[in-house]
């Protein structure tokens, strides 16, 4: 227990008095430490909660000065003043002055009597500091030993239990996407309010720090639990005292363990739905109900899925290599990659394939099997290196889960498709692998997405001066904007006349009068499929926004005549 003034009043051996009626909360101040000084000003020297002996040898008298004299050793942050008395001393009681002083600035007083040397006072006061940390020790091995004995049960909670009981601070440990694995109560809660933002802060940041806040009164804190990777988080609710603290280290270690141990126990049920997902993918037309069938199997029960493909971490460019074994057909094709799936924790068939590559696509596989419903999961060895390839539910936010556990790795994510054609979704995916190492984000397949990002692979001027030579007849003809607007709306929405009518406000035959006169001016088709994409392309490079430099237009871009093309309507 901490040592209180009341403490060493009680003590008779120190016979210490009080020189006024101290308050009660006054005598509950805690005593860090002793200390002796005869300077007018202590205050500097002092750290807080000191018990501050003087024999006033350099003592003002005059009730401004004492009142001084105490605000400083106040400030300073001593927990009481004791003055010395005796036969040789300066004073054999205390001066009215100081007494005044110290009952004005609320700073106990005491008295040491003659007989009574200041070291005395002193080893008192540390030999109960030192009482106090060896049991705060003694409560720290303690509690220690009943989670190392509670660690050799089954699972997280019996831990998180007996910390419970022996700390008083409540205690849960959940994943790294924040969902609950077990708590130290029978009844799990609801989490506090603040405490999803806290997670989501160290989860972001691994292994590296923890993290805690005080809110609304209460205190929490979260760190990372796991050995190389991170395998899970602890919430501590509440305020560990110092032997709690203290213990706070052991529980990670040993929570640790358990999540470690977790994740070696699971890693058959890991290779087993990675053969799974091999096995969907090696039949090339299977039927819905099948491929529905293997996917219920592990828990996925959406109806639409989509492919997910990710480059490993560190992978060296094995491209040259990988495409001339390929074309010896010295690799296996299997689903959307040429190459060898790695199951489960096996390394690929291959061989090349660096070692420490392989390892960390292992590990980011794991990971993202522990957080993609269902699980399905591989390492193939392809023909552009070492990717791991997943088959996630359409409604999961698989770009959060690649921001988490795969960060500033390429990564393609494939349309939604019926299970049986997730080979499609797969093959898309990879093939937006290097669409995503371009724009250093993940890449969706989706229509809109993808002609963004293809189109911010080109050149700004190049493509700027392809749109002006398809649309430049009519940028100088009368009503120019109106032209292209109409023309735009109209590709957009598919050729709809109805459509684009209702867009723009018009009625179907100013529609179709408009898009006439703009395929007489440009020489082009509608119905022709080449043309209409070159229409397509040039109105999005316009609603793209300009190039560098400002103008729409180059010298010379066919039909401009040099002139820059007015800014497309809307922008």
């Amino acid at each position: 227990m901490p040592l209180h003034l009341s403490d060493l009043l009680a003590r008779p051996d120190l016979r210490l008095s009080v020189t006024y009626d101290v308050p009660p909360r006054q005598l509950a101040r805690t005593i860090e430490a002793a200390t002796v000084s005869d300077l007018p000003t202590p205050g500097k020297w002092l750290q807080g909660g000191e018990l501050l002996m003087t024999i006033g040898l350099l003592l003002p008298m005059e009730p401004a000065a004492c009142r001084a004299y105490v605000r400083d050793a106040a400030e300073g942050g001593a927990a009481c003043l004791a003055l010395g008395l005796g036969q040789g001393l300066p004073y054999q009681e205390a001066p009215e002055p100081l007494v005044r002083a110290a009952e004005e600035a609320g700073l106990p007083l005491l008295t040491v009597p003659d007989e009574v040397p200041f070291i005395a006072v002193t080893k008192a006061v540390f030999d109960a500091r030192a009482d106090e940390q060896r049991e705060l020790l003694q409560r720290a091995f303690a509690t220690q030993r009943r989670l190392t004995a509670a660690a050799t049960g089954d699972g997280l909670r019996p831990m998180l239990a007996e910390w419970t009981a022996a700390t008083g601070v409540g205690a849960a440990v959940l994943d790294p996407l924040g969902r609950l694995l077990a708590t130290s109560e029978r009844e799990p809660r609801t989490l506090p309010a603040q405490a999803p933002e806290l997670l989501d802060r160290v989860a972001a940041r691994g292994l590296r720090g923890s993290a805690s806040s005080t809110a609304a009164g209460q205190q929490l804190e979260v760190q990372p639990l796991g050995a190389r990777r991170l395998r899970g988080l602890l919430l501590l609710t509440g305020r560990p005292d110092d032997a709690a603290r203290s213990v706070v280290p052991g529980l990670v270690s040993l929570l640790s363990l358990e999540l470690e141990r977790r994740h070696l126990r699971d890693e058959p049920e890991r290779r087993r739905r990675s053969a799974l997902l091999s096995e969907l993918l090696a039949d090339e037309d299977p039927s819905a109900d099948r491929a529905r069938d293997m996917l219920h199997s592990v828990g996925l029960t959406a109806e639409r899925v989509r492919g997910v493909v990710v480059a490993a971490e560190g992978a060296p460019d094995h491209t040259a290599a990988r495409a001339a074994a390929a074309g010896n057909g010295s690799a296996t094709g299997t689903g959307s990659a040429a190459g060898t799936p790695s199951v489960g924790g096996t390394g690929p068939a291959d061989g090349a394939t660096d070692s420490a590559t392989d390892g960390a696509a292992q590990e980011m596989a794991a990971d993202l099997a522990l957080a993609v419903p269902g699980g399905l999961v591989r390492v193939v060895d392809g023909a552009t290196g070492v990717v791991i390839e997943a088959v996630v539910g359409e409604e999961l936010d698989i770009r959060e889960v690649l921001a988490r556990f795969a960060p500033r790795c390429p990564a393609g994510i494939g349309p939604a498709t019926a299970p049986e054609a997730v080979r499609v979704s797969l093959r898309q995916a990879a093939g937006l692998l290097a669409v995503s190492r371009a724009g250093k984000e993940p890449a969706e397949a989706r229509q809109s997405q993808t002609s963004r990002l293809l189109l911010d692979l080109g050149d700004r001027s190049t493509l700027h001066g392809y749109a002006d030579t398809v649309l430049g007849p009519l940028d100088l003809a009368d009503h120019g904007e109106e032209l292209i607007t109409t023309l735009a709306a109209w590709l957009e929405t598919g050729g709809a006349w109805d459509a684009t009518s209702r867009r723009l406000g018009v009625h179907r035959h100013t529609v179709r009068n408009r898009l006439d006169k703009a395929m007489d001016l440009t020489g082009r088709r509608l119905d022709d499929p080449d043309d209409r994409f070159d229409l397509w392309l040039a109105t999005r490079i316009r609603r793209g926004g300009a190039p560098a430099g400002g103008s729409g237009g180059s010298g010379g871009s066919g039909g401009s005549g040099g002139r820059p093309a007015p800014p497309p309507p809307g922008r």
